[in-house]
């Protein structure tokens, strides 16, 4: 099954690329289409020489012995990993930010692959000054430099949206602003249209065992929403609501003001970024910051209703009095009634080890199709293998036990291989297993301990604190 995907997939892509190339020329005097064409072509040229790296990968496999196939298959990981990367970091947009998600939660490639998928984490090449001041211009109504006391022109981070611009206001309140790319709707548009074929390149080696129809049709309406910077104001002016005054978790306010549907103001932040904090945090620190990141996630999806899907790590600050500032909301999931209420038996039945209920919760839900014919211990061995740090009382997470989990669900021709070619994911599941792996990575890189089981109860039945920032939280509710 797996080579007939790898030929497959370099076939179509070989084909689509021809056809890409060939549409190019039909739309030349039109500069939005011709955008648009260019980077679908970029993106199947890609796929399709990485189609044709795996036809000939295959071949170099046939009669190879274990070892041998071990070295091949690392190669051909590197590879991907490395030329996904040399293309999607000039690709701002949707593909970029899919990239990103790639890039920090597949622990169980080669580190090679791990180090070019990183640097899609990093900042993009930002625009000109002079761009991102006609931005600026068009939609708050004057030159930067006149509407704020000070304007720096360069961006202190750029990323797959916008970029960020550090500034002062009248009143001498620092901010941070955030300026949409010119044409970057194109982009995204042209980027949901390719994100199918994107997610065929990467399950060609690393999520083998994925339907992308669901994350496809999820993706295109949440990142949809990230071109509107109103909604993710109003998103984080909720979340600024909800977390007013907490002990450990901030988000910066949005300064309405200043904020349209391509620029976003808001209170800047002094903190340090992801790698600096990784790099030089002490074990304290670093498991403080754990479990802030996991009472963040949890205490939105099952308190609030509303979360974060983007556990990227450049959407953290790690504040000097030990709190954590949470940055970026354009990519939100809220449930719509009752749809977190059909998952949540699911997710009952994993902690309370009953394969049979989960057998059934999952039928109700769509996970499973009718009449699929899988035993019910053996759905639970391979569904709860992402949620054993809360089946015990108290778990390490680890680079290795993320890189352990993704090889295991990834495996296609491994134990699990039944279970793998039955499942499917709902489209409402697709950005709530984004959280779960990228706070699962995000915890592994940070080696936290702790008793998540418990904290994880806190929010979804009540359960007493079981930690001191649990009892800080707990009295912070209670005011």
């Amino acid at each position: 099954m797996v080579n007939r995907r790898g030929l497959a997939l370099g076939t179509a892509a070989v084909a689509a690329s021809a056809a890409a190339l060939a549409a190019a020329a039909t739309v030349a005097t039109d500069p939005h289409r011709r955008a648009r064409v260019s980077r679908s072509a970029r993106v199947w040229r890609l796929s399709a020489r990485r189609g044709a790296d795996w036809t000939a990968h295959q071949v170099r496999r046939v009669g190879a012995s274990d070892e041998r196939r071990a070295e091949l298959d690392a190669g051909f990981a590197i590879r991907t990993a490395e030329d996904a990367a040399r293309e999607l970091g000039q690709m701002k947009g949707a593909l970029m930010k899919i990239g990103q998600l790639l890039g920090f939660i597949l622990e169980g490639l080669p580190e090679e692959a791990q180090r070019a998928l990183a640097t899609l984490q990093a900042d993009a090449p930002p625009m000109a000054p002079s761009l991102a001041a006609d931005v600026v211009r068009q939609e708050l109504g004057d030159d930067p430099e006149r509407i704020f006391r000070r304007w720096e022109p360069e961006p202190v981070a750029a990323a797959s949206v916008g970029q960020v611009h550090r500034a002062v206001l009248r009143d001498g309140r620092a901010v941070a602003v955030k300026v949409q790319y010119p044409g970057v709707d194109t982009a995204i548009l042209a980027d949901l249209d390719n994100a199918e074929v994107l997610y065929g390149l990467f399950s060609a080696f690393a999520l083998k065992g994925l339907d992308v129809r669901a994350l496809v049709d999820e993706l295109r309406v949440r990142m949809g929403d990230e071109l509107d910077y109103r909604i993710e104001a109003a998103n984080q002016t909720e979340f600024v609501e909800r977390y007013r005054d907490h002990p450990f978790i901030a988000v910066p306010a949005v300064i309405e003001a200043c904020s349209t549907q391509r620029v976003l103001t808001t209170d800047w932040v002094e903190g340090r970024p992801w790698a600096d904090f990784l790099s030089t945090a002490d074990r304290a620190a670093r498991q403080r910051a754990g479990e802030i990141i996991f009472r963040f996630a949890q205490g939105s999806v099952h308190r609030l209703g509303v979360f974060n899907g983007d556990p990227h790590p450049g959407n953290y600050r790690f504040l000097p009095d030990g709190r954590i500032a949470f940055l970026d909301f354009g990519l939100v999931k809220r449930w719509t009634p009752g749809e977190w209420e059909r998952l949540v038996p699911c997710l009952d039945a994993i902690l309370e080890v009953d394969p049979d209920r989960l057998l059934g919760a999952m039928e109700d839900v769509d996970f499973l199709p009718p009449g699929h014919g899988l035993e019910a211990q053996a759905v639970f061995d391979y569904v709860s293998l992402p949620y054993r740090p809360y089946l015990t009382e108290r778990f390490a997470f680890s680079r290795e036990f993320v890189a352990d989990t993704v090889q295991r669900i990834a495996d296609v021709r491994g134990p699990h291989a039944e279970v793998v070619a039955r499942l499917n994911l709902p489209a409402s599941f697709v950005i709530l297993d984004r959280v779960v792996w990228g706070v699962s990575a995000l915890l592994g890189k940070l080696e936290a301990e702790g008793p998540w089981r418990g904290i994880l109860d806190e929010y979804r039945a009540g359960g007493a604190p079981c930690t001191p920032l649990g009892e800080e939280d707990a009295a912070w509710r209670a005011r």
